[in-house]
């Protein structure tokens, strides 16, 4: 492992801190380092929030050191002015000598721009340390600037003869639960980490989830949205109980809309593939990232339509014999 190497670590590390707090912006650590001593660091915590390059800047004590000292950043510094200033401006202000950048960053207002911003300035640029393990950690935010739609990740857990639930009619009939206590907590991390959450008419009507985060303290809840056709889904089900904000799907055919506090109304043309126009709505309300949690039919549509970008099977060790099979992908 090289010296950039080794300090670039830190920084994806250092972004790694702030995961499921940043969104829509990306995850971004920053380490400043003089005489091969780390003498500042930070990282992003929040939208609207100083970026990590100054909150690095900020933590170093002794200003001067850093007219000779290297800033390590996991994604190339802002050239615009948004809610917080140019970072570039900033490096070049306290005139730091060298940046070492993971990767460009691809959003149009930035990408090259605040590299070219430092070499014109003379600062001394090296760009592509790790770049690929940037890349994974920033994985929501490139692909909503690359492909215009949120990241995809299905989600499910399955018997080990392939089956994810016995055949239910009812929701007085309890669903099997496959899934360990320990798992359950990593289920709860994975919907903090995500903007959004998705599940189908017959999940939401025979399980009646509650699809918030228990498990992981301190994060956040994502966005409840559920897919009901016809709008039948009884109205006293945990998704519209208003404690999360929640998106109701419905037919462009329903004429009738009762408001619900809480729960906003999407219409769409079912019979017609709906899911690229429902990925575009999401994109333009700034959800970075969708969990798909369920049920059977849902997850199968996802992965017929090819719109998926990542697939969490859990396989338990319990036989069910039958049931609702589990998508085959």
């Amino acid at each position: 492992m090289t010296t950039d190497e080794h300090y670039m670590r830190r920084c994806l590390e250092l972004a790694r801190m702030a995961e499921g707090q940043t969104s829509p912006n990306p995850l971004v650590g920053a380490v400043i380092v003089c005489d091969d001593r780390i003498i500042g660091e930070g990282y992003h915590h929040k939208a609207g929030w100083p970026h990590a390059e100054v909150e690095a800047v900020r933590s170093v004590h002794d200003k001067e050191l850093l007219k000779r000292s290297t800033i390590y950043v996991s994604l190339e510094p802002c050239s615009h002015y948004g809610k917080t200033p140019p970072c570039a401006e900033l490096i070049i202000r306290k005139k730091i000598p060298r940046v070492v950048m993971a990767m460009r960053d691809p959003f149009p207002e930035v990408s090259g721009r605040g590299e070219k911003m430092l070499r014109e300035a003379g600062v001394e640029v090296a760009c592509g340390i790790l770049e690929a393990e940037a890349r994974e950690l920033n994985r929501f935010f490139l692909t909503a600037v690359e492909k215009k739609r949120p990241y995809i990740t299905l989600k499910w857990a399955r018997s080990a003869d392939g089956f994810m639930d016995k055949k239910r009619n009812s929701s007085t009939i309890p669903p099997i639960c496959f899934s360990s206590p320990v798992r359950m907590r990593e289920v709860h991390r994975m919907r903090m980490t995500h903007d959004a959450i998705l599940v189908g008419y017959r999940t939401a009507l025979l399980d009646n989830p509650k699809l918030n985060n228990r498990y992981w303290p301190g994060g956040k809840t994502p966005l409840r949205i559920v897919l009901d056709r016809n709008k039948a889904l009884p109205d006293n089900l945990h998704l519209f109980d208003g404690s999360i904000a929640t998106l109701r799907i419905i037919d462009s055919t329903i004429k009738r809309i009762d408001p619900i506090p809480g729960v906003e109304y999407w219409q769409t043309d079912f019979s017609q593939p709906f899911l690229p126009a429902l990925l575009k709505k999401l994109h333009e309300m700034n959800i970075r990232s969708l969990m798909v949690e369920g049920g059977a039919e849902t997850l199968a549509l996802f992965i017929k339509s090819n719109l998926y970008d990542r697939i969490d099977e859990e396989v338990s060790p319990i036989y069910l014999s039958e049931g609702i099979s589990a998508p085959v992908y």
